[in-house]
């Protein structure tokens, strides 16, 4: 089924216009602070310093538009997830040190409503839970495994199991098994809180140039095809574009994650599907997919495409292959069979950054003065409000709790050079789909070796 519209950056701003062009950076300037990249986690961080130090001055640069990347594309999942591996943050920060960033971690859902409420923010921002659907024994493991590890590292009063019955009272999808439920997560349109956040960082008084390619950075001066600015502090807030930069292609990998959004669906066919409670909702397939109901009824389904491109390359203007639309349109069907009569509206892709170890990194050299977030592996929304606001207190130099967090200043090792790193993430992934066969054959109650394989190519 070929979508109405493929590509033109996402379904997102295609609901509410593309913005018009701030103009670009002038000429040479001068800035206290200099953040490149226009994305959530540049934006949270001019926001938090700014509220720290109104008399701070702030430039953005922004290649393309504000929000054009991933801030703009995601799947409108503000979960406060930890969705990384708590071992590796324990080396450097101990038990203790990793329930702090649970916690928070969790705390960024209130928060971000919080400024979006006082910034008059309208991001179709609903309240909600996180339904995370098994519809295989396999899966149910796997499920109730992932559960008793994130009761274990402290979600233990916000994570838990329920049964077939629950579930499918919830949301009726074939087949399943159970749900890990997830609470104190919220629903967004992803382009519209980008844009009021850009709008917001604006009236305190940050300067922000957009259509500006940044050439190079070093201490105290970036470089760019308009102008040099020179500032004592910069931050590298450029996520799944990083590889872009001179001299970090392997730094974090451009992972390519691909959605689909139907028309709006008619009251029967609500009535026929549930998700009255509009949870954000995904599946428990190694493969995962990630879905939302929209404000206006649609259903939006994520997932991985052609996962990565040769030599850290970038899609063309979100615009997905058709072998990917197919994917997500057999899951779409798979999980919702009523939908298959409906048009799919729009087609779309975009990259999130992944480094070597798969947890995210913030931090900042005091001797250089170069700062940089990022790397949140798919669950960026809520982690780079946290993001923001550890970057605003480590270029003040405010000893907090979160600057004392385990993932601040961790450093890990680069990726593979080519072919190597095309070589072991498509393998990945042709485990990972390998392993979902296995799972869904009749008889199989465990999961999969496949995965665990395929996991430990990418250490995933």
């Amino acid at each position: 089924m070929q979508p109405d519209r493929v590509g033109d950056v996402s379904f997102w701003y295609a609901d509410i216009g593309l913005p018009a062009r701030r103009p670009a950076l002038p000429g040479d300037a001068e800035a206290d602070v200099c953040i490149i990249g226009a994305g959530y986690t540049g934006l949270w961080s001019a926001w938090y310093l700014k509220q720290a130090d109104p008399s701070l001055r702030i430039i953005v640069l922004e290649k393309e538009f504000a929000g054009f990347g991933a801030s703009g594309r995601n799947g409108g999942w503000l979960t406060g997830g930890f969705a990384w591996n708590h071992a590796r943050y324990a080396e450097t920060g101990g038990t203790d040190g990793v329930r702090a960033m649970v916690a928070a971690m969790n705390g960024t859902v209130d928060e971000v409503i919080r400024v979006a409420e006082a910034e008059g923010i309208d991001a179709d921002i609903r309240r909600t839970d996180e339904l995370m659907v098994a519809v295989n024994p396999a899966q149910a493991v796997r499920l109730s495994e992932e559960v008793a590890h994130r009761r274990r590292w402290g979600e233990e009063d916000r994570v838990f199991e329920i049964g077939a019955g629950e579930t499918r009272a919830r949301l009726n999808i074939p087949g399943a098994v159970s749900a890990m439920v997830v609470t104190n997560v919220a629903r967004v349109q992803p382009a519209k809180l980008v844009r009021g956040l850009a709008e917001a960082v604006e009236r305190a008084g940050v300067r922000l140039f957009e259509g500006t390619t940044v050439t190079a950075l070093h201490p105290g001066r970036v470089e760019t095809d308009h102008g040099i600015v020179r500032a004592r502090a910069i931050l590298r807030c450029t996520e799944g574009f990083t590889a872009g930069l001179p001299g970090l292609r392997r730094d974090w990998l451009p992972l390519n994650s691909a959605q689909i959004a139907t028309e709006p669906l008619p009251p029967e066919v609500w009535a026929e599907i549930g998700w009255d409670g509009h949870e954000i909702v995904g599946d428990f397939a190694n493969a995962y997919c990630y879905c939302q109901r929209t404000r206006e009824g649609r259903i939006t389904v994520g997932g991985r495409g052609v996962p990565y491109r040769f030599g850290s390359s970038l899609d063309s203007n979100g615009a997905p292959d058709a072998e990917t639309i197919r994917r997500l349109v057999a899951i779409l069907h798979r999980h919702f069979p009523i939908t298959r009569q409906f048009r799919i509206a729009h087609a779309w892709c975009g990259v999130l950054g992944v480094p070597r170890d798969w947890c995210a990194t913030t931090g900042f050299d005091r001797a250089t003065g170069i700062g940089w977030a990022g790397g949140y592996v798919g669950v960026g929304v809520s982690t780079s409000n946290l993001a923001g606001r550890t970057l605003a207190d480590l270029v003040l130099d405010r000893q907090t709790d979160l600057t004392r967090l385990p993932w601040v200043n961790r450093k890990t090792r680069v990726w593979e050079p080519e072919p190597l790193r095309w070589l072991g993430v498509h393998g990945m992934y042709a485990l990972l789909n390998a392993a979902d066969r296995a799972e869904a054959r009749p008889g199989v109650t465990a999961p999969s070796w496949l995965a665990g394989l395929g996991n430990r190519l990418t250490g995933h």
